[in-house]
């Protein structure tokens, strides 16, 4: 069974950085680009950067101009990234369930699948709670996660792949309600596999997220497929990229 934390450990330990150390950064910077031209926010609007890593796309938000803070759970991460602070890019350690600042940001991201990780529905509602409180009325959040029919119909059982001499076993499965992956590695301490953690991701839907973000006073405005920033097809898009807006008044 999965740990019910498993992200608070797996997201800290050095095993994680390296699994994942070679993911398309071109691409994500890309992706930010697009997006960016797209929202055409004022230069020094405020961005809140939502499970930042080690601040690496905070970074490039700062670099075109933005006053960017980045949270993140991980302590390592963000140890890391505090050593690129600057006048107009600050990071905190912070768990997404809980309020952060309200009413302050101008636009709040949530990149490359930073979701659907917690073990219970009222757990992701005060994540979004968190996300929609933290922007001005008619701020911007966007939220990019997977595409779930798209994932459920590409889903490769079993990967093993080596990084600097460690061997990562990979095995995915699905249930009704979550993707699982399980992570066991071997390396040169370690003749056989040893068990990693379970990630666990929630098989929310465009229909969960407009639930969950009409509740706290978000509008949907527009929902990408894919980093290009194209039309969302519910079968073939590898992506949801969700852009919402904060109500100026609560809905009655």
């Amino acid at each position: 069974m999965a740990d019910k934390a498993w992200f608070k450990d797996w997201f800290n330990s050095p095993y994680y950085h390296l699994l994942y150390q070679h993911r398309d950064e071109n691409e994500a910077e890309q992706f930010i680009k697009t997006l960016i031209s797209y929202l055409k926010p004022e230069k020094g609007a405020t961005m809140l950067d939502i499970a930042c890593g080690k601040g690496r796309h905070s970074m490039a938000l700062a670099e075109m101009g933005f006053d960017v803070t980045g949270i993140d759970l991980s302590e390592a991460s963000i140890a890391e990234a505090k050593l690129d602070e600057s006048d107009r890019l600050h990071f905190y350690q912070h768990d997404m369930r809980r309020g952060f600042r309200i009413n302050y940001f101008d636009f709040a991201f949530n990149f490359f699948t930073s979701f659907g990780y917690f073990k219970t529905r009222r757990e992701h509602d005060s994540a979004i709670r968190m996300m929609a409180d933290s922007i001005k009325p008619g701020g911007i959040l966007v939220i990019d996660y997977l595409n779930v029919h798209f994932v459920e119909s590409q889903l490769a059982p079993i990967v093993t792949t080596e990084v600097e001499e460690v061997k990562f076993h990979i095995s995915k499965w699905q249930t009704e309600a979550h993707f699982f992956k399980q992570i066991q590695i071997t390396d040169q301490e370690h003749s056989a596999p040893r068990h990693l953690y379970t990630e666990r991701v929630a098989k929310f839907s465009l229909g969960d997220f407009n639930d969950m973000l009409s509740y706290q006073h978000m509008q949907i405005e527009e929902v990408f497929g894919n980093y290009q920033l194209g039309h969302y097809n519910v079968k073939t898009s590898p992506r949801m990229i969700i852009v919402a807006k904060k109500m100026q008044e609560k809905l009655i």
